[in-house]
């Protein structure tokens, strides 16, 4: 027999920009790790409207380390350059999964031809930790188009795309290090459904557009976040009408962290340790 997830809290989003180019909200950070172990962070960036400009905005040249980004495009399109010699566009329905392991150094901006265009763009970037056993391993990157992500019809309103994990029957493209649960939900019209997570891991669900219902009971608005209680091993999600959602999830890395600006390690001494590699340029530079 199936037993309910409860919901533990509801979060709501904050005010945030990044660089000179992406705005939005902030709606998980790492004040908030212990429910949503291993993600360590949300942004919402848009929808926002870009005007022309001939010269791409967005962040410059910053590292990262102890980490992973991922980077979900829904509207507009983004370029990305990093120290380990990685170049990519995102465009709408692509994701990053770029893993700073040891040490990186990237930027993250409006692609040149979407730039010059203008128009809506629309984006969550995420930060995962990694177990400390991977936290000085070499970076890796994956870019993973539209076309290559397993999709799921759960009925003729609903759809959903698994970014990462065994979720909804399929299992998602991109390779984690520690078990993860990462999709997409949409819908069209009114639906009621019931998806099986394991037991043990933490949950969440970000709203992203509409209104949905969790487990009969909790509304949830665009811009709110809500995490789950360990125990349980089923949801109840509905809707009245249209909603884009996030489900993220995953087994807690249960150890100690430690975090300054984008380096996330188990000590202090890591941290120190890792802010002198990168005055040193061992995480590399961008030419």
């Amino acid at each position: 027999m199936n037993h309910l997830k409860k919901i533990k809290r509801i979060y709501n989003s904050r005010p945030q920009s990044v660089g000179d180019g992406f705005v939005g909200k902030n709606a998980i950070s790492a004040n908030h790790y212990e429910d949503f172990s291993p993600f360590l962070m949300l942004d919402h960036h848009g929808p926002m409207q870009v005007k022309p400009s001939d010269v791409p905005k967005g962040v410059d040249e910053h590292p990262h380390r102890g980490i992973e980004t991922i980077t979900l495009v829904f509207e507009g399109a983004l370029q990305h350059r990093d120290s380990a010699g990685n170049k990519g566009t995102l465009l709408e329905g692509d994701i990053q999964w770029m893993s700073a392991a040891s040490g990186i150094v990237h930027e993250e901006k409006h692609e040149l031809g979407f730039s010059k265009r203008g128009g809506i763009l629309n984006f969550i970037q995420l930060w995962t930790n990694l177990p400390s056993r991977y936290k000085m391993t070499p970076p890796r990157y994956q870019e993973i188009s539209a076309s290559q992500i397993p999709q799921v019809k759960m009925s003729e309103n609903t759809n959903i795309r698994v970014f990462a994990g065994d979720f909804a029957g399929v299992s998602g493209t991109a390779k984690t290090y520690s078990p993860i649960i990462l999709a997409e939900i949409k819908t069209t019209g009114k639906d009621y459904f019931r998806l099986s997570v394991p037991q043990g891991y933490n949950l969440g669900v970000y709203v992203i557009d509409g209104t949905l219902t969790v487990n009969e009971q909790s509304k949830l608005s665009a811009g709110l976040a809500a995490s789950f209680e360990r125990e349980g091993d089923e949801i109840i999600l509905s809707t009245e009408s249209p909603i884009h959602a996030l489900l993220l999830g995953g087994e807690p890395i249960q150890e100690p962290v430690v975090a300054y600006g984008p380096f996330v390690m188990n000590t202090q001494a890591e941290i120190r340790q890792a802010i002198a590699d990168y005055q040193m340029g061992k995480m590399g530079h961008l030419d």
